[in-house]
């Protein structure tokens, strides 16, 4: 049985350019995978029946990302068989790390293989993108500057710093923040090369500070070490350090509401690295 990683992904920077005319926004932003995440386990069936055994609490079966990817990628493949898929969940949701959108990745990428539908990296990502905005840089499997709503996707290269990453115990939903009037939504367009040389923020962050006192406490407590910032629309906050026993330390001094872990930044997914062995 292979264990397939679903790691979970920071945004080290996030811009908002402009509102479209679908209601969705145009964005700036830096994806990097962090070595901690999910894992999912795959079981082929040859009844073609598709089935989660072990249901996320509170997630309907029509609504599970993982559900629908496997679903969409049989439609999409013609493939005859099935699958039995369990999963050991330690990612929190709606925290901005990415996890369910990793989720269905790494069910894209692993049953695609498991199958052998051969489809590509780039038929793989169309699929994705119909389940969110955030899948596709799963399935690309590397560090990348995404702009659009986040699919047009650039390969890139930041440091692999070691983060702690923290929730505040508070769920922020995307649209909370997307639809504030007072979200900055006109930040100029620059190049890779000028937002890797600028320092990095999140024009999500005032908003969600402003709204969630409970963000606006960790944030506080984490600047008091190192360089801290929102992730996505949040609620999840990381704090960027050189050394693994740097970030170990401050977590060691975190106050008893602060719940959070260590994990090194990566630029190759692990996801795909495990992939590149599987081939």
């Amino acid at each position: 049985m292979v264990n397939w990683p679903s790691p979970a992904k920071l945004n080290l920077f996030l811009y908002i350019t402009g509102r479209r005319s679908d209601g969705y926004h145009d964005l700036q932003t830096l994806f990097q995978f962090v070595d901690y995440g999910d894992t999912l386990n795959f079981s082929l069936r040859h009844d073609g029946t598709i089935r989660l055994i072990t249901p996320i609490d509170g997630v309907e079966d029509d609504r599970n990302l993982i559900i629908r990817a496997a679903k969409l990628l049989k439609s999409a493949s013609g493939s005859s068989f099935g699958v039995d898929i369990s999963i050991a969940k330690i990612l929190p949701m709606g925290g901005g790390l990415g996890g369910g959108s990793s989720n269905a990745a790494t069910v894209l990428v692993a049953l695609n293989h498991l199958w052998q539908c051969g489809l590509s990296v780039e038929q793989l990502c169309k699929l994705g993108l119909t389940l969110g905005a955030d899948v596709p840089v799963f399935i690309y499997g590397h560090s990348a500057f995404a702009q659009g709503v986040g699919e047009q996707l650039q390969p890139a290269n930041p440091p692999e710093k070691w983060y702690l990453i923290a929730h505040p115990g508070v769920h922020i939903p995307t649209p909370t923040i997307f639809s504030d009037a007072e979200l900055v939504r006109n930040t100029p367009k620059r190049s890779l090369l000028t937002l890797l040389s600028s320092p990095f923020s999140n024009d999500c962050e005032p908003i969600a500070r402003k709204r969630f006192p409970e963000v606006e406490q960790l944030i506080s407590w984490l600047l008091q070490y190192a360089p801290s910032r929102l992730t996505g629309t949040g609620a999840c906050v990381f704090a960027e350090f050189d050394t693994e026993s740097a970030a170990r330390d401050v977590l060691k001094k975190a106050p008893e509401w602060l719940h959070g872990f260590v994990a090194r930044g990566v630029n190759a997914s692990p996801l795909q690295t495990l992939l590149s062995r599987q081939v």
